[in-house]
């Protein structure tokens, strides 16, 4: 394997199924690769925005919460306090569904870099061109937060 970038029309991509052997391979190869640096970028916006939505539905902070808590049970209230159970519920569900979007990130970026360290100019383009064009339309997304 060279470990210098080339111009070739023949590759290896991520697993052995993935292989390269014709321009119009390569061609498709590089739309795929490309779409999935987009999509890549469209995550990144997506996590800020489910993280602002995150912060807006919770209605107090984890460490008042704390304290409210400390404070019923010292009081001798109920255990079976319902405002700060569903607060809870819901930021444990928020707080999942972001861990689960950042693990496709990660997943998707190192699929990204693999498919870079095949050191084809080609696929390298298109990951940069990707990347460019993901940030470019989803960015002005974050403002219709």
């Amino acid at each position: 394997m060279a470990m210098h970038f080339i111009f070739s029309d023949e590759a290896v991509l991520l697993f052995d199924f993935w292989s390269v052997h014709s321009p119009a391979g390569m061609a498709l190869s590089v739309l795929v690769v490309l779409l999935l640096a987009v999509l890549y970028e469209g995550i990144k916006v997506g996590k800020a925005k489910l993280l602002h939505h995150t912060l807006m539905s919770l209605p107090t902070a984890t460490s008042q919460q704390l304290i409210l808590e400390t404070d019923q049970d010292s009081a001798g209230a109920g255990s079976d306090s319902s405002p700060v159970s569903s607060t809870n519920l819901r930021w444990f569900l928020c707080h999942f569904g972001q861990s689960l979007v950042h693990v496709t990130q990660v997943v998707i970026g190192y699929f990204m870099m693999l498919a870079v360290m095949s050191y084809n100019i080609w696929i390298f383009l298109g990951v940069v061109l990707g990347s460019a064009v993901g940030y470019y339309l989803a960015y002005p997304l974050l403002r219709l937060v």
